[in-house]
């Protein structure tokens, strides 16, 4: 039993090197944006996550119906438009400001989910965390806001349709193929942007590391941990995100956020804190693919 279901401290741990993989991703991506555009760079780091999970999985693909097949589509479709949508807010916002805000879409998910009345109050103060953002509103790109909030409608339509991809593939079957369609799907994109980076060893070799640190090894990390941890307390651990992306924008990239700033991510992580850590028991869906 030890080999398949990790202690609960192992577990949380996974979770915390998972998020804590994500950001730092995210961080070393912002970092390139002077030398590869966030399209080129997401889909780099889309076709190398795919590339792996591709080799582990080994997708089974005969045999599929029509209903599978627009199931993976959709699912594809969603992951590649958040991944877009977080990297182009990225070049334009903080890292931590932009997660922050993106991740109104899953405390969405997880408040309407749980159908209580209450948790409109969790509702009002993610609400006011993002109308602190705002009050500091020079100070951010508008255009780098909508993308944000992009993100987070397509991080919430990726939980939803994780679970019928799951269901319908097994393993990591379905976040493999799904990962090719959201590469093929941004491939056109690239005819807009300048191909050069594509052919520097040094960019391919830092994209393909963005695609581990950002894809496979939270991916990974939280699957296993999954396998122990219930859906409320790994919610409450993934309620993290913001703050750990706002300290990876400090460290990696140098980006300082005023105190209002900080104020504002607290009430998110803790609104979304108070939606999961008593959300009724549901099925886990496969790990988040934000930033």
């Amino acid at each position: 039993m030890t080999r398949t279901a990790p202690a609960r401290g192992t577990a949380i741990g996974l979770v915390l090197v998972g998020i804590a993989s994500v950001q730092l991703g995210a961080g070393v991506a912002k970092n390139l944006f002077d030398e590869i555009s966030p399209t080129a760079l997401v889909w780099l780091r889309l076709a190398a996550s795919s590339l792996v999970l591709l080799a582990i999985a080994r997708p089974r693909l005969g045999g599929r119906d029509r209903t599978d097949w627009l199931t993976v589509l959709g699912f594809g479709l969603t992951l590649g438009l958040m991944n877009w949508s977080i990297y182009q807010s990225f070049s334009r916002i903080p890292i931590g400001i932009a997660v922050t805000i993106e991740f109104i879409g899953p405390l969405a998910v997880a408040v309407v989910g749980s159908r209580r009345v209450r948790d409109l109050a969790w509702v009002g103060l993610a609400a006011l965390g993002v109308l602190l953002l705002g009050a500091e509103r020079a100070d951010l790109d508008p255009a780098g806001v909508a993308f944000a909030f992009v993100a987070g409608a397509s991080w919430a339509a990726y939980i939803l349709l994780s679970a019928h991809t799951g269901r319908r593939w097994e393993g990591l079957d379905g976040l493999a193929v799904a990962s090719v369609v959201a590469v093929l799907l941004l491939t056109p994109a690239l005819a807009g942007v300048d191909p050069g980076p594509l052919g520097d060893v040094r960019i391919l070799l830092l994209g393909a590391a963005v695609g581990l640190l950002s894809s496979v090894i939270p991916y990974s990390c939280e699957l296993v941990a999954l396998r122990r941890l219930r859906p409320a307390p790994f919610g409450v651990l993934m309620s993290l995100e913001p703050a750990a992306a706002a300290l990876a924008g400090l460290l990696v990239v140098g980006e300082r956020l005023t105190l209002v700033q900080w104020l504002a991510i607290g009430c998110v992580v803790v609104a979304s804190v108070g939606a999961t850590r008593l959300a009724p028991p549901a099925e886990p869906a496969p790990p988040p693919a934000a930033g």
